[in-house]
């Protein structure tokens, strides 16, 4: 046997085996004494089995796992709870034709009931309030929409003075030649202080667009053609009225009193959609408070004892701050508001010119909406304050013009 072999395995045995490790494994014979690499293994010597690593995810079946805990349900994410799909709406035909049904079947007592004087009476005001008023208010909203939408209000600041003393009137005039309802005066408003407009000028706009457009002056006329010193009196008071707010605020109001507004709703579409969004929005707004508007008035008409009315009427203090606050809370538009206040016979003039100048300048929609786009903190001393001058106006007024 060679020399250096083991007798029994004829492995090589000492320097040969050492150097024969060290071609096979060159890592070793950097450090002979220290420590092998983790991980390397001799090729002559495999690993035992059974201290074999097992993959992720792999259980050795001689060791038995562990129950597990039942995972909880994840909560939907944004985007599912948005894919939801929505209730399904409740089934419009369905619910006309049980009205419908109902109707054939209480058409007996239906007719008894609007049979009755006054019903006929009630039926009367509302049907010819309305008709009288429609298409104002359509016309108005149509020009009002094309307005916001159509002049950018850089025109408006382009054309205003810079000294807010001077711009306040140019503004309060401004609302004579640019018609407007009140439902886009107050974006409108919103824009121009954004634009960087004096809010003493945005304000006077806001209040005088709606009251002396050329539309608003032309219903006036329609629904007091005996009485045409209505429609200078209106005219007259609504200025008067709103460049008074702007100077008040331009000399007592405080700029943390107002909430710079936000962009407007129609920011982002294109002038067709714009358009046609303002119209949509416009025309159910205001067509639903005029129904409210023409049915208080049918009701003030026809149910209401006439000796109360007398009685309010009778004393000039009460019925103007009578129909100031019915102004206020039927929130009619102002292209209609002419109507229902001609209808208010048992009223003087006064009383009635209160109704008109109140109106289109605070109720409970503008309220709403001015604490939308200036704060809550502005509305709550703007409404007040402008109620007060409302009536003194057309109460000045009144007594000069009517």
């Amino acid at each position: 046997m060679p020399e250096g072999l083991n007798e029994r395995s004829g492995e090589p045995v000492g320097e040969e085996r050492e150097n024969d490790a060290t071609r096979r494994c060159p890592a070793r014979g950097h450090d002979r004494t220290g420590p092998e690499p983790a991980g390397h293994l001799e090729q002559d010597e495999p690993p035992d089995p059974a201290e074999r690593i097992a993959p992720a995810g792999h259980l050795d079946p001689a060791e038995p796992s562990e129950p597990s805990e039942p995972a909880e349900p994840s909560e939907p994410s944004e985007r599912g709870r948005e894919r939801a799909p929505h209730p399904p709406p409740p089934d419009l035909p369905l619910l006309l034709t049980l009205l419908l049904f109902l109707m054939v079947l209480l058409q007996a007592p239906l007719r008894r009931a609007l049979a009755a004087p006054v019903m006929q009476t009630w039926t009367t005001v509302f049907v010819a309030v309305m008709i009288q008023a429609l298409p104002f208010l359509v016309l108005g909203v149509l020009l009002s929409a094309a307005i916001a939408v159509y002049v950018p209000p850089s025109f408006f600041a382009r054309a205003l003075p810079r000294r807010p003393a001077l711009a306040v009137p140019v503004a309060g005039l401004a609302g004579a030649v640019l018609p407007g309802c009140e439902c886009a005066s107050v974006p409108v408003a919103g824009a121009l202080v954004r634009r960087g407009v004096t809010p003493a000028a945005a304000l006077a706009f806001l209040l005088s667009a709606p009251a002396i457009n050329p539309i608003v002056l032309t219903a006036t006329a329609v629904a007091f053609p005996r009485d045409p010193e209505m429609v200078l009196a209106r005219f007259v008071a609504s200025l008067l009225v709103a460049c008074a707010m702007g100077w008040l605020w331009h000399r007592l109001g405080r700029t943390d009193w107002m909430r710079p507004p936000a962009h407007a709703r129609h920011e982002g579409q294109s002038r067709g959609e714009a358009f046609w969004d303002s119209t949509r929005h416009d025309v159910m707004h205001a067509g639903g408070f005029l129904v409210v508007g023409a049915m208080a008035a049918a009701t003030l008409k026809a149910v209401a004892p006439e000796h109360w009315l007398r009685t309010a009427a009778d004393n000039p203090a009460v019925a103007v701050l009578s129909l100031a606050v019915l102004a206020v809370v039927l929130s009619i538009c102002s292209e209609a508001d002419a109507f229902v206040a001609a209808s208010l016979t048992q009223f003087s003039l006064t009383a009635r010119l209160a109704f008109l100048v109140v109106g289109p300048m605070i109720d409970l929609k503008l309220f709403a909406m001015q604490a939308g786009t200036f704060g809550r903190g502005f509305a709550l001393r703007f409404a007040p304050v402008t109620f007060v001058l409302a009536i003194t106006g057309a109460v000045l007024t009144g007594a000069v013009l009517l």
